[in-house]
């Protein structure tokens, strides 16, 4: 989503834009400086899991301010990345603020980077206000640490899905850290449990899959690397999903804390 509106930094009314003629009556008054872009994360899905900072700056904007849905959804391209790069640059050119909000952490696949990248090519100064990333959240939701000690002393986080709908070559990463997390695994689960198998991963290792985290539609379920994959499609497991491999998803049994219920 992309929030925008007019607004001074001094506090002032924002100044109306266009030319016109100075109290003399001669000269023009200088183009509007540009407005910032705040590129801000919400965090996994819970409200109360955005970050002070960004409360703040979602607060600044009046009733009346430009809202724009540049979510993007499995299988839909009706806005691609390059277009919303392209609007939130034209809106902090014509001098607005500008509040780019995104699920989890906008620099952890949240194509932060490439928004950022697009405003420092535009000349349009921009700011990055971290959230609470999925990657972290979505385990610790359905009681899973991603370290433990005498468990798991590293993690990687990795994406299920890359540009173009390539699959991400998990060989590499796939017995490098005793703690794997998958982000956008759902629709492709079977194929990266497999990916992960061949590459070198038990199939009796604990593996965890949860959708919809830190939301009150969440639910978790738990199983081996093996078995996941039948045991999600019996139970319908869909996007979004976040899916957890290592020995900590086990303890998932035992530290399975929200709405009071284990996994499933």
């Amino acid at each position: 989503m992309a929030a925008t509106h007019e607004f001074d930094p001094m506090g002032g009314p924002a100044a109306p834009m266009g030319s016109a003629h100075g109290p003399s009556g001669r000269g023009t008054v200088p183009p509007k400086p540009p407005g910032t872009v705040y590129l801000v994360g919400a965090g996994p899905g819970d409200p109360g899991l955005l970050t002070l900072r960004g409360a703040e700056l979602l607060s600044l904007a009046p009733a009346g301010a430009e809202v724009i849905d540049v979510g993007k959804r499995p299988g839909d391209a009706t806005r691609s990345q390059e277009a919303v790069n392209k609007l939130l640059v034209e809106r902090a050119l014509q001098g607005k603020l500008v509040v780019r909000l995104k699920g989890g952490d906008p620099f952890v696949f949240g194509r932060g980077g490439e928004e950022a990248l697009a405003c420092t090519e535009a000349g349009v100064p921009f700011e990055v206000v971290p959230g609470v990333s999925a990657a972290i959240a979505a385990p610790a939701y359905a009681g899973v640490p991603v370290t433990q000690r005498d468990l798991a002393a590293s993690f990687a986080v990795v994406t299920a899905s890359r540009a173009g709908g390539t699959n991400p070559d998990l060989g590499r990463v796939a017995t490098a850290v005793d703690t794997l997390v998958l982000l956008m695994a759902a629709g492709r689960l079977r194929q990266v449990c497999e990916a992960l198998l061949a590459a070198g991963r038990p199939g009796d290792e604990p593996a965890l899959v949860v959708q919809w985290a830190a939301t009150p539609r969440q639910r978790s379920l738990l199983g081996t690397l093996s078995t996941l994959p039948d045991l999600a499609a019996d139970e319908g497991i869909g996007p979004p999903a976040t899916l957890v491999v290592g020995q900590v998803a086990s303890l998932a049994k035992h530290l399975g804390w929200f709405n009071n219920s284990p996994p499933i």
